[in-house]
């Protein structure tokens, strides 16, 4: 089975190297994927929270090629000592911040979906799995939102007939379907 790695808000250090000795490819967002015979968007998800404009410039920093250098140049004790800072300014500031910017943007998932030209999208970031179902100029379209794993599990199962959200209460998974 190929693992296919994306990169989200707390891991976009981690390079091709790191992925090759995990056993795992590593794309870049969003990926175009086919599930089940249905054209499918699969992507982090953070891109589309553009109401949190703090957020987004911290992202843009982060993503930047020079600023990665020179983070991965910096020795490892300092690198962890900083992500550990990081973690915990992310924590304070996500506590604070208004609920509504700290989800998707409902008008950039549209243009997401629209720009792609898929009737499905699959994300993270948010933590609220759910299924929402939609319609963009005249077509249904659907948008899977896995959860985190602290309280509990979610993972897309797709055969040639559904693509499903199964959500994995904290400690069953050994029953996916329960």
């Amino acid at each position: 089975m190929e693992i296919i790695f994306i990169a989200g808000n707390r891991d976009f250090l981690l390079g091709d190297e790191y992925c090759r000795l995990a056993g795992m490819r590593r794309a870049e967002e969003p990926l175009h994927l086919d599930l089940g015979g249905e054209p499918v968007l699969l992507l982090h998800g953070d891109v589309l929270c553009t109401d949190d404009t703090a957020y987004q410039r911290f992202r843009a920093r982060v993503r930047d090629p020079g600023w990665q250098r020179r983070m991965l140049a910096r020795p490892r004790w300092q690198r962890l000592g900083l992500a550990r800072l990081l973690r915990l300014a992310s924590r304070l500031r996500t506590r604070s911040a208004p609920e509504r910017i700290m989800d998707v943007n409902p008008d950039e998932v549209r243009a997401t979906l629209q720009r792609e030209q898929v009737g499905c999208m699959i994300h993270g970031h948010t933590h609220r799995p759910a299924v929402h179902a939609d319609r963009i100029d005249d077509r249904p379209v659907r948008r899977f939102v896995l959860g985190d794993w602290f309280d509990q599990g979610s993972v897309i199962e797709a055969d040639d007939s559904h693509i499903r959200l199964i959500t994995l209460p904290r400690g069953s998974a050994e029953d996916a379907r329960s």
